[in-house]
């Protein structure tokens, strides 16, 4: 399912939270809304107190009424399972469902998500309330899209309860099959912790030394997997009332907690949360590499911005609105990284709560001031480029991104502590970025076909299986860069016998006689061709076995020892970095991308000018060119289109003003000719 069939055009809206007001509120929130061209609104997100007041009674009249006022009024609904808070009477009535944490507290209601994910009575209370919407709204007009609960993992991502230990054990049983495999996983002859059965096993609770890692890599898959469990539950549901409707949970950028592929899996349509920090003049490339995975997740779908605020936030220690422009040129952003539509938290801006001076459609000032006129303003643009809905994009370059690696990399008791996934892999993006160079998100098992250049930043956790298949694309005569600390150990975080970089070792051509972290505050120097870089926080001493060395160091105890190598194999080529460079990264990286071939998207490019392309089902193309800098750019372009957001031709070149945009369509070829 590539989008929402039921909303012609671009999706434009947010959360409408109505049971925060009186209903003669809510005829003057419609109203606004068809002023604003909004035609898709997310309803009943937390909203369980007000659906079951208690355990035996249910109120759905006001969820009537306000359904029928927005289908009158030409609005459709993306309605909540409202899952996402437990009301207080069924906590009152069975406390037991609260998370506990490893230390051993239990958390407190008066936030949300305060339920343990393995709890039956959360899991049957919200699968009965799913039920009970399902059956009442499956076949209501306004209904469009289905959201099930909202933003898994975002305060809560495990519980140490005794029901969760059960739970646990349950999946362990289910993954290992017996005791002495679990032991042989978890390598219990070390430290005597070999158990005689599952029912020994508890959860990685706050213990008096370093914990079992691999027990701790279990937990992050079994915490990842218990989560999945509860949105399973209620999508089946959702299934079998109200089939042939999309549903969605929405996602939170990259985030940690959840595995995205395998939670994506069970979406029909990819959703996200996106907060990029105004004051943060890089925010656009971080917010650029999210909407590439959600993009990425289902194969270069459309997928949904399901929130941003239309200026500040309201949970950062400062929290500086976005200055005239940007939130314009940030929701075009998603529209060019794939996104078919922009919605938001929240529609009319709360007075009372936690979320109260968050930013909204429609702010505390009502139609007066700036606010209210981006959102008209925004509405209007999105009108007009209701024609690129279901299209796509699709990289040259891709990039590869394991959840399991993720997680091992990042427990304790390595050789640095300052190896952490995306401090790797931003410095790896960025530059692709800074080139203007597209990028897809793939899994370790691929599929690898049509991408000419494969990014691996770092593959800290390998197993055999991968590295033949990454094998397999380079003889084959594709090229592979990847980062240091890379094919350490397999799928249990046991060491690959033989020397790192493990099975990887034949097809980058060299061995890592030993890892060397570079102490925090300290930088060595690594020279490129007659270039300086500066290595930060790892460095590693390589013997070449058959690998061409690029790049020495150039201080330190390694100096004169390979720190960039490349390693010709079959028809392709494996690069290995064993170092972090950061910002120097991309100087390494025009190697690779100049002999695989994969340019920027439009040549001569300005600093600061952002492109990216959308293909229709017919070969339009959609080049979008957004401006992040403070100055005018001009920018070459290669074929004459049409702007969508003006509706003028444009010629040779087009200059955009600071935060300026251009959505060009560019006819496809049999027009052309």
């Amino acid at each position: 399912m590539d989008r929402l069939t039921r909303v012609p055009g671009l999706l434009y809206g947010g959360d409408w939270n109505p049971e925060q007001w009186p209903e003669e509120v809510w005829a003057e929130d419609v109203k606004l809304m068809a002023e604003a061209g909004v035609n898709l609104v997310t309803v009943g997100v937390f909203s369980w107190a007000r659906l079951q007041p208690d355990a035996h009674s249910w109120d759905f009249g006001w969820l009537d009424r306000l359904l029928d006022l927005v289908h009158r009024h030409g609005v459709a609904v993306d309605l909540a399972t409202a899952t996402a808070s437990p009301p207080a009477w069924l906590v009152r009535a069975h406390p037991e469902l609260l998370p506990v944490t490893a230390d051993g507290v239990r958390l407190e209601f008066g936030s949300r998500q305060h339920y343990c994910p393995s709890s039956p009575v959360y899991r049957a209370a919200a699968v009965r309330l799913t039920r009970m919407l399902a059956e009442r709204y499956h076949d209501h007009p306004a209904l469009a899209l289905w959201h099930i609960h909202n933003e898994y993992g975002d305060h809560v991502q495990e519980c140490f309860c005794a029901e969760s230990a059960a739970d646990f054990r349950h999946w362990l049983r289910r993954r290992h099959g017996t005791v002495e495999e679990l032991n042989r996983s978890w390598g219990t002859a070390f430290w005597s912790q070999r158990y005689n059965s599952f029912d020994q096993v508890e959860p990685p609770r706050t213990a008096p030394g370093p914990v079992n890692p691999t027990q701790l890599l279990d937990w992050r898959r079994f915490c990842s997997d218990a989560l999945l469990a509860l949105h399973r539950a209620e999508k089946a549901v959702l299934d079998e009332l109200s089939p042939g409707l999309p549903v969605t949970t929405n996602f939170m950028s990259m985030l940690k907690a959840l595995d995205y592929w395998e939670w994506s899996r069970h979406e029909d349509v990819v959703s996200d949360d996106a907060y990029p920090d105004p004051a943060d003049p890089r925010a656009h490339v971080n917010a650029a590499l999210n909407y590439d995975l959600m993009r990425s997740l289902k194969q270069g779908r459309p997928w949904l911005l399901m929130e941003q605020a239309p200026s500040a936030v309201s949970w950062r220690p400062v929290n500086v609105p976005k200055r005239p422009g940007l939130y314009r040129l940030w929701s075009l952003q998603a529209l060019a990284r794939g996104a078919d539509g922009v919605l938001h938290f929240q529609w009319r801006a709360s007075v009372a709560g936690a979320e109260k001076f968050h930013s909204a459609m429609l702010p505390h000032r009502g139609t007066a001031g700036r606010g209210w006129q981006q959102t008209l303003a925004l509405g209007a643009e999105l009108r007009r480029l209701g024609e690129i809905a279901g299209s796509r994009s699709r990289a040259r370059v891709g990039v590869l991104l394991d959840w399991d690696s993720w997680w091992a990399l990042e427990l304790d008791d390595h050789p640095s502590a300052r190896m952490r996934w995306l401090d790797l892999l931003r410095p790896w993006y960025a530059a692709l970025y800074d080139r203007g160079t597209s990028v897809d998100f793939l899994p370790p098992t691929g599929p690898y076909d049509g991408y000419r250049l494969l990014l691996a930043p770092n593959l800290y956790l390998l197993d055999t299986a991968t590295a033949e298949r990454l094998t397999h694309y380079v003889r084959n005569g594709g090229h592979l860069v990847c980062g240091p600390f890379s094919g350490i150990t397999d799928r249990h975080d046991h060491i690959h016998p033989g020397g790192h970089p493990g099975p990887l070792r034949e097809l980058l051509g060299l061995v890592v006689d030993e890892h060397w972290p570079i102490p925090d505050g300290e930088t060595t120097s690594v020279h490129l061709d007659g270039r300086e870089l500066r290595a930060e926080r790892w460095s590693e001493w390589i013997e070449t076995e058959g690998a061409e060395t690029l790049a020495r160091y150039g201080s330190g105890e390694l100096t004169g020892r390979p720190a960039v190598t490349r390693h010709r194999h079959g028809t392709g080529s494996a690069w290995y970095l064993g170092c972090h460079l950061g910002p120097d990264t991309g100087r390494v990286l025009d190697l690779p991308l100049a002999e695989a071939g994969t340019g920027p998207e439009l040549p001569g490019l300005p600093d600061g000018v952002e492109a990216t392309r959308r293909r229709a089902a017919d070969g339009t193309e959609y080049l979008f060119l957004l401006n992040h800098g403070p100055a005018d750019r001009t920018v070459p372009l290669t074929r004459p289109g049409t702007d969508l957001l003006t509706g003028t031709a444009t010629g040779d070149t087009l200059t955009l003003a600071p935060l300026g945009a251009a959505v060009l369509r560019l006819p496809a070829p049999e027009e052309r000719a």
